[in-house]
């Protein structure tokens, strides 16, 4: 036991759970995880939704693959991606009724959030 109370046996590794975070928290793979949601999509489809250059695309699918979070099937010449994880779902499912129980608390963080300050500094 730590002088604080703490047992450092117990501490856990958090460092998967970071990084899983890490890798929702940018705005176009949180965009392309919801729209992959919806069905598979190949890169063009996603270009032309989120309106971004296919290099740009095509590197922030590559990183929710490497995080295991899509999946990529060959049709002919083509690439389809998908969510792997169902789980992945219940996740933002989860986090939207968390968001919509704290109401813009989220959004007014001084330190996350986009608060009159942030957008004016």
């Amino acid at each position: 036991m730590t002088a604080d109370g703490h047992d450092p046996a117990c501490k856990a590794d958090l460092s998967p759970a970071v990084a899983l975070f890490r890798s929702l928290g940018d705005e176009t793979r949180l965009t392309i995880v919801h729209e992959l949601a919806r069905g598979e999509r190949r890169i063009v489809d996603l270009t032309r939704t989120l309106g971004l250059a296919q290099s740009t695309v095509s590197a922030h699918v590559a990183c929710l693959r490497d995080c295991g979070l899509v999946e990529g099937r060959a049709v002919g010449r083509q690439m389809l991606y998908r969510l792997t994880h169902p789980q992945l779902l219940t996740l933002l499912g989860a986090a939207e009724e968390l968001l919509a129980a704290t109401g813009n608390a989220v959004d007014l963080c001084p330190v996350y959030g986009h608060s009159e300050e942030k957008l004016t500094a």
